[in-house]
């Protein structure tokens, strides 16, 4: 600010409140009308030869012309609002107990004015405090006055009644003037809080709206990509499935190359559309973690068991190191979950690596007996990441690059998933990596542990390499599900005339031949007049839906047929759809495309409960 200046607009600012400027438009415009009222006085007082007077009104003079000007330089109202109320206090101090030896009016003006400008200017606290400091040595001026006890060796000065006149005039200018500014500044101050209370309310409804919309937004895409879920894995299924069932008849070698690259590229498909789904799952705030009991190495195992083959095809080493103290303790938790991160991370870092190793490590860091810490950690030497793009790749339909992408294909939803579900349980996802020389991806994850000591778990991943042919998911099936025996009783409840060939087929593997219902309502018909081991019921149907065919079947009066284990096959993709299926009666379900040997191991466990 300019020392020369002298204008009120220029020490205004708009990022004050209107209180705040009130207050500085105050002490500029009190202060001008203050030095005119004192240079009244001083002449009044110069010319009656009253020296003490005339030194008084000087020095006050002097002491509001230069807070003034320190006002114009540096608009510090608190400051100078202090300093101007202890000038006055002085003066007040001065006229009781020396000048005049008396209270008068111009005193009892001085205590208002002192009290009016203290509150408005400083506040509650220092203007009880000035007031005290002006009201209580008058009050005990005037109790000494009372019982005659005050005397000084001072002569008092007397003034004519012009000097009366001027200053109580400006005296009551001063205090009507505090009064009047802060009265408008107040008003000023109330209707713009009415402004901003009605601009806020309007805003509240506008978010409001907005929120309505939003939720209505996220229902729409929720039951689109439900929608689109099952468009896509109702064909999905019958490719899969028509693929399995041909790779189980030992087709010719050519045949067996063709229907591999055809059932893997309707995994891709498959695991795209899941990649879309979870995360909406996970956006949409529907993820709730478990705590169930399970072995950590048997876990891993499980999840990298099929990693390895992947790798091996690439000519990638793969290897797994688990802590061995990990290997006698069962811990509880959320397996899918952590199947989830551990498989997108393993998957990354073989997709991304063309040569050299693949490291998954786990380590328990802190055991505490009821709790341990654990470690786990995934080492490739891949292609590796830029510094600079280490926060991207966890961003949703994000890679390094797009020539990433168009090298090495997938949705770029991988990690988001994995950091979404760590930030999800408050965990931090750790990232090194050079360019040409890997990435390490690394988290810290708690565990509870129970109190159940499990056998030593064999090593399933020292699988001979011979073993290994490209029907391995397949031979399993009719390996371990055992001829169930031409006496099991199915019903089918499906609309898609290619997923009835499918199921037919398939059943015709284990010697059963399903009865088939066209839609919901002729599925409780024939349960009313036949008798059956299980029900596989297709939710969306025509006529009548799986949830409604369900319950038809469950309030039916005999138990024998109220009671038959129904089985959920859904190519929906809705978050609560467990919920829905036990709502309706029935006992599991079991997601299109389905891998036949999780059917046929539902179907045996319902059966053997029954």
């Amino acid at each position: 600010m300019n020392f020369f200046n002298f204008s009120i607009n220029k020490i205004l600012r708009r990022e004050l409140s209107i209180l705040d400027q009130a207050r500085i438009r105050l002490l500029y415009y009190g202060l001008l009308l203050a030095a005119v009222g004192l240079c009244a006085l001083f002449l009044s007082v110069y010319l009656q030869n009253l020296r003490v007077m005339t030194s008084t009104a000087t020095i006050a003079l002097a002491a509001v012309l230069a807070l003034f000007k320190y006002l114009t330089y540096k608009p510090h109202w608190h400051t100078i609002s202090h300093l101007l109320l202890v000038v006055g206090t002085m003066v007040n101090m001065a006229t009781v107990f020396v000048i005049l030896q008396d209270v008068n009016i111009i005193t009892i003006q001085l205590i208002i004015l002192v009290i009016v400008f203290s509150f408005y200017m400083l506040g509650q606290n220092w203007g009880m405090f000035y007031s005290l400091l002006n009201l209580l040595p008058v009050l005990i001026f005037m109790v000494m006055q009372y019982d005659h006890n005050y005397f000084i060796d001072f002569k008092p000065e007397k003034a004519d009644e012009s000097t009366t006149i001027i200053a109580v005039f400006a005296n009551f200018i001063l205090i009507i003037f505090i009064h009047s500014h802060f009265y408008s500044a107040f008003l000023k101050n109330i209707k713009q809080l009415k402004d901003n209370g009605e601009e806020q309310a309007a805003l509240n409804i506008k978010f409001e709206r907005a929120i309505e919309k939003a939720e209505k937004s996220s229902q729409v895409q929720s039951e689109f990509l439900s929608t689109m879920s099952h468009e896509i894995r109702t064909p999905l299924n019958a490719v899969i499935g028509m693929s399995n069932l041909l790779l189980m008849n030992n087709p010719r070698q050519d045949q067996s190359e063709n229907l591999e690259i055809l059932k893997f590229s309707a995994n891709n498909l498959l695991a795209i559309v899941n990649d879309v789904l979870d995360f909406n799952k996970i956006e949409s705030g529907k993820v709730v973690f478990e705590k169930i009991k399970f072995n950590l190495v048997d876990l891993m195992q499980n999840i990298c068991g099929g990693q390895i083959i992947k790798a091996e095809e690439k000519g990638l080493l793969f290897k797994l190191d688990i802590d061995s103290t990990l290997r006698r303790k069962v811990i509880f938790g959320d397996p899918t979950r952590l199947t989830q991160i551990i498989f997108n991370l393993v998957s990354n870092a073989i997709k991304f690596t063309s040569e050299g190793s693949v490291w998954v490590r786990v380590t328990c860091l802190e055991d505490r007996h009821n709790n341990i810490t654990v470690g786990f950690s995934v080492k490739d030497t891949g292609i590796g990441i830029k510094k600079e793009n280490l926060e991207t790749i966890f961003e949703p339909f994000t890679q390094e690059s797009i020539t990433t992408t168009r090298q090495y294909g997938g949705t770029g939803l991988g990690l988001a998933i994995v950091k979404r579900l760590l930030e999800l349980q408050s965990i931090q996802m750790y990232v090194s990596s050079n360019v040409g020389a890997g990435s390490e991806f690394s988290f810290n994850m708690e565990f509870p542990v129970s109190t159940e000591v499990i056998a030593q778990p064999k090593e399933r991943l020292a699988i001979p390499q011979q073993q290994r042919n490209n029907n391995e998911e397949l031979q399993p099936v009719l390996a371990e599900i055992e001829d169930p025996g031409s006496s099991l009783r199915v019903l089918i409840a499906e609309d898609n005339p290619v997923n009835v060939m499918l199921m037919k087929k398939l059943f015709s593997k284990w010697k059963i031949v399903p009865t088939i219902a066209e839609n919901g309502e002729r599925a409780v018909e024939i349960v009313q007049y036949g008798n059956f081991d299980i029900i596989l019921m297709d939710l969306q149907m025509p006529v009548m839906n799986g949830f409604d065919a369900s319950m038809e079947i469950r309030r039916m009066t005999d138990p024998a047929k109220s009671n038959i284990p129904i089985i959920a096959l859904t190519a929906s993709a809705l978050f609560d759809i467990r919920d829905q299926v036990t709502n309706a009666g029935m006992n599991d379900y079991v997601a299109k495309p389905f891998k036949p040997d999780e059917l046929m191991e539902k179907i045996q466990n319902l059966i053997a409960t029954v």
